[in-house]
């Protein structure tokens, strides 16, 4: 797939918008706590299993720092007001041979319009060239759209539910 610091390919959202998935870049922190600050606690809560609003330099460096090999991250941009805004993105960490565990968000206003099943698809793209075989994600019970994004992803799935989440195992061969 070549340099995936470079990735970049453009969607059409249902409303026909452009829509462009990318590498996140180490330029984007802006964007990136720009996107949290419209993102709701719920998500927020959704995607960090704790109610997470502020994060440390190091947690952000962690985010923004990419080495697209045992971490690859995506975001999806928007023209909002001529400018490129972060509404989503997705991330895969390796955990072993084979294996990642990947993670997604979309900030609300752009949820239900298909942005999720966009990044699943273009990560399940990225971790089949990088000769991943499965990824896993740990999703909390009560978020029923993630449950369904990873259902509608059109691959093996097995599930596990344990007392605080669900864990979920996307097969890619």
């Amino acid at each position: 797939m070549g340099d995936l610091s470079c990735y970049s390919a453009v969607e059409r959202l249902c409303d026909g918008r452009a829509l462009e998935i990318r590498a996140l870049r180490p330029d984007d922190r802006e964007r990136m706590l720009a996107a949290i600050d419209h993102t709701s606690a719920q998500s927020l809560y959704r995607r960090f299993f704790a109610a997470k609003r502020h994060f440390t330099d190091k947690e952000i460096a962690f985010f923004l720092n990419v080495d697209f090999r045992e971490q690859v991250a995506l975001v999806a941009t928007a023209d909002e007001d001529g400018e490129q805004a972060i509404v989503g993105g997705a991330r895969y960490v390796a955990t072993r041979p084979g294996q990642a565990e990947v993670a997604f968000t979309v900030i609300d206003e752009y949820q239900r319009r298909g942005i999720g099943a966009a990044l699943v698809r273009h990560l399940v793209d990225i971790a089949r060239a990088a000769g991943l075989t499965e990824l896993t994600a740990e999703v909390l019970p009560d978020n029923a759209p993630m449950l369904k994004l990873f259902e509608r992803a059109g691959l093996p799935l097995s599930s596990r539910r344990e007392a605080d989440a669900v864990h979920l195992v996307l097969r890619l061969t």
